[in-house]
Formats: structure tokens, C-alpha cells, sequence
């Protein structure tokens, strides 16, 4: 809600969520002096339709204490910069996993502090936005978090070392 005030043009994007849930959000807002009606709730699209109305989209904010998984992984694929905030958990860091993958490392943060300053910096500067989204495009092909050759050939080293280590244990 800090941010939406600050940044007055701007929209929270939220997936699509029982009525309840939209109407304690939108509750939740106004108190903080939010107009609701910049909670924007996605509907369930197909997954060509999902990924393509990532471009609308500015800046993916992470959640903690867990990350987004599928979802971070889908907005850095249409190229959208996302930002994390490391925790202390496998499922706290996830996220900063696939920012390594892609070449972002810039975009993890490791308090809620830095995590708002970052998406406040990041929402102000529209060129710097830009040049992380070209950035992570020309990534996507050269860096492993999407070369799928690459994860299905160490996937299949990494089986074949369990089945030598099983083999040569039984021995």
C-alpha cells in the first residue's frame, strides 16, 4: 500500500481470488487510503494468454515468506523484471534462484526495506526498467534458467550417478 501511494498511476496486479479474499484486499486498501479499484484481480487464462499480458506488466513484486515459483518463473520469461526478497527458507529463495539462473542478481534483496526502495527506484525509472527487461529477453536464450537441452542432459548425469552410486553400493 506504501507504494501504491507513492506511485499514483500505478496498479496492483493480484491473481484472480475468492470474492472474500477481493473484498477484504479492497477493504484493506481504502483504509490505507487506497482506491480500490486499483487492485486489479487476473482471471485464469490460457497459459499463451497468461504469458502474453505480462508485457502490460512493469515490475513482477515477489512474495515472502513464499516466493511465486511458476509465476516468477513465467514473468521473467516474458521479460518482466521481478523483485525478491531472500529469506531463510528453500521456498523464501527460490525466487533469487531463478534471478541468478537468468542473470538478475541486482533484484534480490535481502530485507522488506531494500525490497520496497528497489520496487520504488525500479517503478520511478521507466529506461532502467527497459533496459532490464531487453536484458532479461536476450537472456532467456543464452543462461540456463530456460535452456531446457541443458537442465535435461545434467538431469540425466545426475541420475545416472544415483544409479553408479546405488550400483556400486550393492556391491
Amino acid at each position: 500500500m506504501r507504494l501504491l501511494a507513492r506511485i499514483g498511476d500505478s496498479v496492483l496486479w493480484l491473481s484472480g481470488a475468492p470474492a472474500n479474499v477481493v473484498d477484504n484486499l479492497r477493504r484493506e486498501a481504502s483504509k490505507r487510503g487506497i482506491d480500490p479499484s486499483r487492485l486489479v484481480f487476473a482471471t485464469r487464462v490460457s497459459l499463451p494468454e497468461h504469458l502474453a499480458r505480462h508485457r502490460h506488466a512493469d515490475l513482477f513484486l515477489d512474495t515472502m515468506p513464499y516466493n511465486a515459483h511458476t509465476t516468477a518463473n513465467d514473468a521473467l520469461w516474458a521479460g518482466v523484471p521481478l523483485i525478491t526478497c531472500a529469506g531463510r527458507t528453500m521456498a523464501s529463495r527460490l525466487a533469487g534462484s531463478q534471478l541468478q539462473a537468468i542473470g538478475a542478481p541486482e533484484l534480490i534483496t535481502s530485507s522488506l526495506d531494500e525490497y520496497e526502495a528497489l520496487a520504488l527506484k525500479l517503478a520511478r525509472a521507466p529506461d532502467e526498467r527497459s533496459t532490464l527487461r531487453g536484458r532479461l529477453a536476450a537472456n532467456r536464450h543464452v543462461l540456463p534458467l530456460f535452456d531446457m537441452t541443458r537442465y535435461a542432459q545434467d538431469f540425466a548425469d545426475c541420475l545416472i550417478r544415483a544409479w553408479d552410486d546405488h550400483a556400486g553400493a550393492s556391491s
